[in-house]
Formats: C-alpha cells, structure tokens, sequence
C-alpha cells in the first residue's frame, strides 16, 4: 500500500480552519495552507426599496459585510452553498434560496420567471453573471488577496497531495504555484470553471457535484482513498 496523501487546504481563513477540521474528522491527513487573506472594504448600504433580491455568492460576503449588512436586513437572500446560507442566517439575514450548484445557476433560477432588481454583495474580485434581463448590481464588501505560502509549502507539493481549490480564482493561483510539479498532485475543483482554471498535467481532476465544503472533503477522502490502493 502506498502512504497516503496530504491534503492542502488552499482557501483563506476562517474557511480554510474549518476544512481543515472536517477533513481530520474524516481520517484526512489535512495541513492548511492558505494562498490568501480575506478583509473588508468600506461600502455603505443603498436604499433596500431599490431592491428585490440580496445575492450572496460567499460566506465572506456575510462574515466581512460589517455593520451596514443591518441596512439590508429586509431584503429575502438568495445564497449559493449551505456554508454561504448559514454564514448569512448566522447574522441575521433571512435566506429563501439556497443554490446547489454555481452563481450562474442560481441567477438563472431567479431570472427564469421573473426580472428581479438584485443586489450582489460580492468580492472586489468576482466572475461575471449573466442577468438575463434582470437588474443585477455588484456591491464589493471585502476583498481576497494573494499571500506568500506558508512554511512548508514546496515540501508538501513535492507530492503526493491532493489540493483543494474552492475558488476558480483559488484554482488559478495554485496552477501558478505547482506549474511543472503536478505529476504527483491531484486536484480538487468546487466547479468545472475551477478545474478548468487549474490546468492540465495533474495526477488526477475531480469536480464536486455540489459547491460546498463538505463535498470537497468528500472528493479528496476518494481521491486518497484511491492512491492507497
């Protein structure tokens, strides 16, 4: 039987934490490794009239808002992944829909019967929508930028591993970080925008069928499970 790999959890914190413990949970061996740092950025609440709809598409977006979220409190909350919808409930926002799948999807469902004014309260960095003729305003309330990786990092992509990219933009900075280095690497993709954005050359690709961590986890306990044999 070969070793088992090691986990990398790339995603910023409080998140990449709470990987990290899910995946120990599950027999995992997990090291966090975060390739970003969340913060917040100063904004301030429009009008709620002005809206029908509160889209959040991260759990950032809830945890970072700070206290002008209290000016939006009244607006129903479409979210995408259970972590994003009680991350949001957990500060008092009342979430009606919970996405299974991607941003797009979700804005697809809101959009199919009705044109709804949707306020997006997003990263300083985000994927582009297609509103389908719907009012769709980004909000930027905190920002993910790039950090140095941590201590230990090239010992641990000299494999084998299993890499989590929660992000497509997660994604694109590991390929960055293991260009050439991937025979002995696999990865993890929360959406097939992830996987793509993470390049070819790697040991193995997987592509969770839901956008949510304990689907991630999942996917690597399989993924390990298999380089065992």
């Amino acid at each position: 039987m070969t070793e088992s790999p090691s986990v990398i959890v790339t995603r910023a914190e409080p998140g990449n934490a709470a990987t990290v413990d899910r995946a120990k949970a599950a027999g995992l061996d997990a090291r966090a490794m975060p390739l970003f740092a969340a913060v917040p950025l100063a904004w301030h609440a429009p009008d709620p009239r002005d809206y029908d709809v509160l889209l959040l598409t991260s759990a950032q977006a809830a945890r970072l808002a700070g206290g002008e979220l209290a000016g939006l409190v009244s607006l129903p909350v479409h979210a995408v992944g259970a972590a994003t919808a009680a991350a949001a409930e957990a500060v008092g926002l009342r979430v009606v829909a919970t996405g299974a799948s991607d941003a797009q999807a979700l804005v697809d469902a809101m959009t199919s019967s009705e044109k709804p004014r949707i306020l997006w309260l997003c990263g300083r960095e985000r994927s582009d929508l297609d509103a389908k003729g719907a009012r769709l305003v980004p909000l930027p309330c905190y920002a993910v930028d790039p950090v140095d990786p941590p201590a230990g990092w090239d010992r641990l992509i000299a494999g084998p591993a299993v890499l989590l990219a929660h992000s497509a933009r997660g994604a694109a900075r590991i390929a960055t970080l293991t260009e050439g280095r991937r025979d002995r690497l696999s990865l993890v993709a929360i959406s097939p925008a992830a996987a793509e954005a993470g390049g070819a050359g790697w040991a193995a690709v997987t592509v969770t069928d839901r956008p949510d961590d304990a689907a991630m986890v999942t996917a690597a306990h399989a993924l390990c499970q298999k380089a065992q044999k």
